[in-house]
Formats: C-alpha cells, structure tokens, sequence
C-alpha cells in the first residue's frame, strides 16, 4: 500500500488550552465552522429538515463554548455511498463523513483522500481514547489513524431467526433447536397451513441477511486462517457451503421458500406478510422486524413470533455471528485537513457519555429508576421539534452503562410500547446469546478486495439468490458458471489474498 505522508494540523485558534473534552478557545470570538454529515431517512419534524430542527440547534448551543458551529449537511440513507463518493470525487464532501463499510475507508484512504488524524486523536481525543480507545486500531491505516470508530451499543448478533411459536403450539411441536428440527417443522406447517408461507425471504440486493446463518452452518472451519480468509461477506465460497444452498434450492422448489423473493427488492411484499400473519419463520436483521411482530401481536391479541437459534452445524455447535463492537468509520477528507483539529474536538464532545445521552434521547429525556434512559416515540419527537432517529446525530458513542446489564437492556428495549411481555425480552436475550461468535479482522484489507470487493460481494448475493430459485436440474451448471464468472473477476484473487493477508499479520505480530 502506498505510504501517506502526515498532515500538518492548522491550528483553530491563537491560542488553545486541551482539556478532557477536547480544545477550548482562547476567544469565544474566534469560531470555526464545521460541515457534519447526517442521515436523512425522511423523518424530520414537520416545517424543519433533518440539518435545521431542535436537535441541531441544541447541538450548537452546546459546542459553541468549544469555539465550533455546526452545519449538518444531509446524506440520503439509502443511497449514502454513493451520494458519498460523488461528494468527494466533487471535493465538496462535509467536513465530518462516515460509513459502516471497512472497503469505503480503505480505499479513500489508499486514494490519499483522507486527512490524518494521529495527532489531534493524540492531543485532542481524550474522552475518545477513555470511552472506546479499544476499537481505534481499525481506523489505522499505514500506522496512522485516519478514522475514529463509534462504540456500538447493546451487543447483538448481525442476523436473528424468528418463528411462529402459536402455530408450533397448536401443532403440538416444540421450538426447534437443530436445523433439521426446523426443517422438519417447515414441512409440517406447509402441510397443515397451505396458504401460510413457511419461510419468508425479500430479495434486497445488499445484504445477506436472508440467507447467511443458515448456509454458513453447513461450513465448517479449519482454523483461524480460515476463518479469517472466509469471514462472512466470502463463506457462501467456501467447501460445504454448497450444501446448504442446495437445501435452500430444495425448499424452494417445494414451496418452502417464498416464490419470486428476488423480486422483492425493497422487502415491502416479506415485512407485509409478517404483519399479515401469513408467514411462519424468517431471518432477517436482529430487530428490524419487530414493529411487524408488534403490529401481527395486537391483531391476534396474543404472543406469535419468538426468536431461535437452531443453525447447528456438523458438529452440533451454532455459529451466532456477532456484530463488531466498533460501527461507523467516521473520517475527515483530505480538503478539509485544516480543520481536523475543529473536527476531533467535536466528536470527543460526542463521546462524553452525557452528551451522547442527550442527543440519543433528547435532553428533555428522563431516566428510570435503574438508570436507563426513557426514549420518546417517533410521533413525540417529531411533535417536539426533533428527527425521529436522533441516534443519526450520536455518532461516536452509542454505548451506555445500562447495556452492561441484561436488566437494563430489557428494559430499554421494552421502552413505552413493548411489542410483548418482559419475559419475551427476556427469552430473546437469552436466545440471541446462543452460540454467540465474532470473525477475526484486521484493520486493513487485501489489495485484490480493495480492487473487486464491492462488485464480488454483490455477484454472491446474486450467485445465492438465483441458486435457491433455480430448477433442481439446472443447479450444477448454473453453480459451475456464475462461479466461474466470479473467479475471473476477482473472487479467486480475493480469497487468496486474504489467506496471504492472514499470514502477513501474523508474522507481524510475532
């Protein structure tokens, strides 16, 4: 990788003291200006915008004792990496950018697009070093750190599995704990239910979450290496993780697998039929669904979906693969190198625990008598001049001291309109934890993966999709052809260098 030289830091000001909150202004006169990026996810307050309503305003407030004004420039959600890139190809990014995508930092770091922030996280990000100082290795690149990381909060498996435990209770079947249980249970639901789907699926092009847990547990691992080599975006290359798209072929031809799923690009037909109540189990994203559950829970006026962990592999053992406790890649361009001093000094505001209280949940909030924080719905903050997801706004710490205690997690995840009963929390918790897992990682990626990871990693969601919804007799020649086309664009490259990468580190470390 080519080696970037270290920016000079501009000073702010005449004259700065460090303090644990960051750099303070000699002269409160003396402020400098700071474009942030923020989600828009088309839940600003009625009459304001998601850059101008009462939390941006707070905000302000707040910092402008620091010397900063903040100017929040939008970014649509769903369409943030691109709108990114163009952004700073344009060199008109804000001053403050993040993603959740590791190959995003890299490759505008390996552009030379990134300012370097060693120094100023050095001097300046006290609390940023005192409140997650653990994770900050993945932000180095070439020995010098060019992204600060955010915490993340509750610890949570990347994908959950959920299953109709009213129907299973009808049917007189327990929940299953092995995946051939669920099989088992799928076929017998279809049987019994003819028009219920018993495994839904959307088609979004994006993620794996659909279909991850379950063929990964076909997979067995040799070791670390290969772990590493094969980690999540890559398993469904690995040996055996054929197998369970071939099962996954088979249910769908026998009308297991919800029909046409890959057309279900937004996921709006598989959300609607899980609030219909036309869907027996699915997997999907730890909680995305749970505002479906809650909404089926009221029509039937009883408890249906409990979550499961039943992808057992050869060996029995259930592979629950869990977030990185570190989130967003949170980075300052290059063109806006002369204010990375402005930049830290805001985001070791944001880390202070208080601060990021009060964005998270307002700072008209009010805390339990367990110390958990209680959040406002979505209509009350709009009502109170906020957006609805005020967490857009806490980008570096969202990890309280109530997530350190399953107690506090309950009861922060029941908030004021609880989809079920305390002790469905409480089992789902207890669920989730099963079989917990993370990948090993490194803070830097294979040239090759920086090269064809993005096109590769959506040709295996493609390769996956049109294997499962294939004809039985047409799986071999299709898989022998999408995976050829893949290997000769880059997925043979990136599964060596990775297994190359692994052995780099290593030898590093020794």
């Amino acid at each position: 990788m080519r080696k970037m030289r270290k920016s000079a830091a501009v000073a702010l000001t005449a004259a700065m003291a460090v303090t644990s909150m960051g750099v303070i202004p000699a002269m409160a006169d003396e402020t400098t200006t700071i474009r942030v990026m923020v989600w828009d996810r088309g839940d600003a307050p009625q009459g304001m915008t998601v850059e101008e309503n009462k939390m941006s305003e707070w905000i302000n407030e707040q910092v402008a004792d620091l010397g900063l004004q903040v100017e929040f420039v939008a970014v649509p959600r769903s369409t943030s990496e691109d709108v990114l890139t163009t952004m700073m190809t344009g060199g008109n990014a804000p001053d403050i950018i993040f993603s959740y995508d590791q190959n995003v930092f890299l490759n505008y770091a390996n552009l030379g697009g990134l300012a370097d922030l060693t120094d100023a996280y050095e001097n300046i990000g006290t609390t940023i070093q005192e409140q997650s100082g653990d994770i900050q290795n993945m932000g180095l690149y070439d020995g010098s750190q060019y992204a600060i990381l955010s915490k993340r909060g509750t610890e949570n498996p990347r994908h959950t599995a959920y299953i109709r435990k009213d129907i299973l209770d009808e049917m007189g079947l327990e929940v299953p704990t092995t995946k051939q249980e669920l099989i088992d249970d799928l076929y017998a639901i279809h049987e019994k239910y003819p028009d219920m789907i018993p495994w839904s699926m959307g088609g979004r092009q994006d993620t794996e979450k659909m279909y991850l847990n379950f063929v990964g547990s076909y997979v067995t691992f040799e070791d670390e290496k290969d772990e590493f080599t094969y980690s999540e975006n890559y398993i469904v290359a690995h040996d055996g993780a054929l197998d369970g798209i071939r099962e996954m072929n088979q249910l769908y031809n026998d009308g297991i697998i919800v029909q046409d799923f890959a057309t279900d690009t937004d996921e709006s037909v598989h959300k609607s039929n899980i609030a219909a109540g036309k869907v027996a189990f699915f997997l999907d994203d730890n909680s995305t669904q749970w505002e479906n559950i809650h909404t089926l829970n009221n029509d039937l006026d009883k408890s249906t979906f409990v979550p499961v962990e039943c992808f057992t592999q050869e060996n029995g053992d259930i592979r629950n693969v869990y977030e990185q406790m570190y989130g967003m890649w949170i980075m300052v361009p290059a063109a806006s190198e002369d204010k990375v001093e402005a930049c830290m000094t805001y985001l070791n505001w944001l880390a202070d625990p208080t601060n990021a209280e009060n964005v998270a949940y307002t700072p008209e909030h009010e805390v339990s008598k367990n110390g958990v924080p209680v959040a406002f719905t979505a209509d009350e903050l709009s009502t109170m001049g906020y957006k609805g997801t005020l967490d857009d706004y806490n980008i570096v710490n969202k990890h309280f001291a109530f997530q350190d205690d399953e107690a506090g997690i309950v009861e922060s995840a029941m908030g004021k309109d609880p989809i079920d009963s305390k002790e469905w929390y409480e089992n789902f918790y207890e669920t989730v934890a099963i079989g917990k897992y993370r990948y090993p990682v490194f803070s830097i990626n294979a040239e090759a993966e920086n090269e064809y990871g993005t096109q590769i990693r959506s040709d295996l969601i493609e390769y996956v999709y049109r294997l499962i919804s294939c004809k039985p007799d047409e799986f071999d020649s299709l898989e022998a052809q999408l995976k050829s086309d893949m290997d000769n664009a880059g997925l043979t490259d990136i599964i060596e260098g990775r297994a190359a990468l692994y052995d780099e580190e290593m030898a590093a470390a020794e």
